[in-house]
């Protein structure tokens, strides 16, 4: 328990001064909490790493943080799984966002389940407040990469994966 308090005040700290695209611009420290939430209370995930994984998922992408400083903080297997999903800014988006699909089926149980968690909750965030410059076309292509990521996380477990086949309904029936 512990380890997840330090990991999310870790986080909070890290993302302090970012904000979400939505239409709100609500703290960005929402989204990794929100991961963190779908694996411990809709996945039944007890997973100590996983958990602060989820919540640190975004630090090295996003915040000036190293893999260094998470294994030293965290341990080497949440830095291994935070390093798993993390995208390599240096590549142009299109690239980073095809290297999630030819990757996703390669990383560890554990990432996958970071990764599910954190599609999840960005299909309800696009469901639920988009950013406002996001058109119907956009939110749409945003379902369809999604779509092709999980494809190759499937396996890891089946309920979380039922919950993103539902958002993807709800985003289909909204067409």
């Amino acid at each position: 328990m512990a380890a997840i308090v330090k990991a999310a005040q870790f986080a909070s700290e890290k993302h302090k001064n970012q904000r979400r695209k939505d239409a709100d611009a609500s703290p960005y420290i929402n989204h990794p909490l929100a991961l963190a939430n779908v694996l411990a209370t809709e996945g039944g995930i007890d997973n100590p790493d996983v958990i602060c994984a989820a919540l640190l998922h975004d630090t090295i992408e996003d915040t000036n943080t190293t893999a260094d400083e998470l294994s030293t903080h965290f341990g080497s297997k949440v830095a291994s799984i935070v390093l798993e999903v993390t995208d390599d800014k240096s590549l142009d988006k299109a690239v980073r966002k095809e290297e999630q699909v030819r990757h996703a089926p390669h990383i560890s149980p554990e990432a996958k389940l970071v990764k599910l968690a954190d599609k999840i909750c960005n299909l309800r965030d696009i469901l639920a407040s988009p950013p406002a410059d996001w058109g119907a076309d956009r939110k749409r292509a945003y379902f369809d990469w999604a779509a092709r990521v999980v494809n190759g996380l499937r396996g890891v477990d089946p309920g979380l994966e039922r919950t993103f086949d539902d958002l993807l309904k709800r985003q289909a029936d909204l067409a």
